[in-house]
């Protein structure tokens, strides 16, 4: 398959920010190679208020001072704050002229509108004429952006919406006044602060990861559209400054070459075929030392839950209300533990108890609270912590829904040799198909949690079965994003247990309790798994067993070890097989 460059010598691309720094210099390398028509947005007025005088002075020194003997000229006193501003003034109109000539001299043509994108009835009054007069915008390329670098606790309102609002709201925008249907390429400029994150830049890193999360949505919904964001490292020019430059050499963070950068910015809109949503140009920053060394300390953290933000509780109804897996619940509180310390990754949970699920009904609570409370700390850099999550009833008593002992690692230990899955000899056994369990009622759950593909042994003291769950889109995951655990196939691997229990005291089996999960490495979305269940105990209320969960070519993914499960006749009548096919 022929994969053709994006900007030809037709194509008419709107471009932010793209009259001056780094986006300026990728317009002439992409006009350079294949010509184009530019329109370049920006909030600099270009009228010409420049001194004559000033029209020789090229270095800030004596541009100053021709700008304080034209004032006193004119009768004004020269204050340093008027000449700094008449000053930048000056050298944006200079290098927009630049830009300008640069593009048309390297074969395409350019115009440069003054507008704050940020207002979309300006933007699309100024858009009008040059569309009517070029034809249809095919491309876009948001480069604008704006810094405010200051300790969240010194910033304020105006600080945020200043950065906010170009990354943001000017994207929103330029959508409005052009349509994603008739894009051949929609290029969004973001930055490895939104990826990693860096102090003194929460807004900047936050409307970096807006860009990062709208690519990916757009690309989903128009799939013809090459959309691509670039989380670029600092380039050796922009909004760099000096002092941020410093910063980020002391943490051993690569400054991108401006050529090299404009180069890639032309190879993306080439495309070879690779068409990924997100690219992220830099090196991994050093991260800073956590902090509190060896103390032990405590976390409260409040979330408010609803069944409209968690698309996928739908699939997982007892009854008629939806209930949190338990799964879910222990992924939560893995991944609330990690982001504390981002360097390490979980491990293993222990002691894990369903004291009192989370029903999404009537009483559901107004906040749930989850309590951290760090026990361990070794010197191989290992992070325990004792879990509870629970919440106020109505009488102001706590009700405990959950709790659990969560390990976090620097380094997961090597995998434990794959078990070998010896299926006895059965030549009239028939594998017993997924599809066959969710649709007769043995196992109750929607599509999000529809993963078990087929059992392929079950016997009184084991069953095996192949799991394969397809990727869940990112917005039915709701509060629950996959991280490093992945709740959805972990549901699907406890679902052994319910088949096991229909099978044999035709009831249906609610997990309950765990002695230890160890996580070797995580469970991706769409790759085929084995799962062996062996029981370690069983009766007419309840079962126990351990779980081995491995890829095909034997390599360990998960260990489990005391997964007990609840058996309940009476859960008969909400979630229970309506025909004897599992039996």
């Amino acid at each position: 398959m022929t994969h053709q460059a994006l900007v030809k010598p037709t194509s008419v691309i709107l471009v932010s920010g793209g009259a001056r720094g780094i986006t300026a210099r990728c317009v002439v390398r992409l006009a350079e190679r294949a010509g184009g028509s530019y329109l370049l947005l920006g909030r600099s007025p270009l009228e010409d208020d420049e001194p004559e005088a000033a029209k020789d002075c090229r270095d800030e020194a004596s541009l100053k001072r021709c700008i304080m003997e034209d004032l006193m000229a004119r009768g004004e006193k020269p204050t340093p704050p008027k000449v700094q501003h008449i000053y930048k003034g000056i050298q944006a109109r200079r290098e927009i002229e630049a830009t300008l000539a640069a593009v048309r001299q390297a074969g395409g043509q350019a115009e440069y509108i003054a507008v704050d994108i940020a207002n979309r009835a300006e933007l699309q009054a100024k858009l009008a004429e040059p569309v009517h007069r070029l034809g249809p915008v095919s491309g876009i390329i948001h480069g604008a952006g704006s810094l405010a670098d200051k300790l969240i606790e010194k910033k304020s309102l105006s600080d945020f919406e200043a950065v906010f609002s170009a990354k943001v709201n000017g994207l929103e925008n330029m959508l409005a006044c052009v349509p994603v249907s008739q894009l051949d390429f929609l290029v969004l400029f973001s930055s490895i602060v939104g990826f990693y994150g860096n102090a003194g830049q929460a807004d900047y890193a936050m409307a970096n990861e807006i860009l990062n999360k709208t690519a990916h949505y757009i690309k989903r919904k128009y799939p013809s559209c090459h959309v691509v964001s670039i989380d670029w490292g600092p380039w050796d020019s922009g909004m760099v400054t000096p002092e941020l430059k410093k910063a980020f050499e002391e943490r051993n963070v690569q400054i991108i070459p401006a050529e090299a950068g404009a180069d890639l910015l032309v190879n993306e809109l080439m495309p070879s075929g690779e068409e990924a949503a997100q690219v992220v140009v830099g090196n991994f920053p050093v991260r800073p030392p956590e902090e509190g060394g060896d103390a032990l300390r405590k976390y409260r953290i409040r979330r408010r839950l609803s069944l409209d933000a968690n698309p996928f509780l739908n699939d997982h109804r007892i009854g008629r209300h939806a209930v949190l897996p338990a799964t879910c619940a222990a992924t939560w509180v893995a991944s609330a533990c990690e982001q504390l310390y981002p360097a390490h990754t979980f491990f293993s949970i222990e002691d894990y108890k369903v004291l009192k699920g989370i029903v999404f009904d009537e009483n559901l609570a107004d906040d749930y609270i989850l309590d951290l409370k760090e026990t361990a700390k070794t010197p191989s850099g290992d992070i325990t912590f004792d879990a509870l999550i629970w919440s106020e009833g109505r009488r102001g008593r706590p009700l405990y829904h959950y709790s659990l002992r969560v390990t976090l690692v620097k380094e997961p230990p090597a995998q434990p040799p794959g078990l070998k899955f010896d299926l006895p000899v059965e030549p009239e056994a028939v594998p017993i198909s997924g599809s066959e369990l969710y649709r007769s009622g043995v196992l109750f759950h929607g599509p999000a949690f529809q993963g078990v593909e087929r059992v392929l042994h079950v016997s009184r003291g084991k069953l095996v079965m192949r799991c394969v769950l397809p990727r869940l889109d990112e917005r039915l995951q709701g509060q629950f994003p996959v991280q490093t655990g992945n709740p959805f196939i972990y549901d699907a691997i406890v679902q052994s247990l319910l088949i096991w229990a229909q099978t044999y005291y035709k009831a249906p089996c609610l997990p309950s309790s765990m002695e230890r999960l160890e996580q070797y490495r995580a469970i991706p979305f769409g790759e085929p798994i084995l799962v062996q269940l062996e029981i370690t105990a069983q009766s007419e209320t309840a079962v126990v067993g351990n779980l081995a969960v491995q890829d095909l070519s034997g390599q360990s993914y998960v260990r489990i070890t005391g997964l007990q499960g609840t058996i309940s006749p009476r859960l008969n009548e909400k979630i229970g097989a309506r025909s004897a096919a599992a039996g």
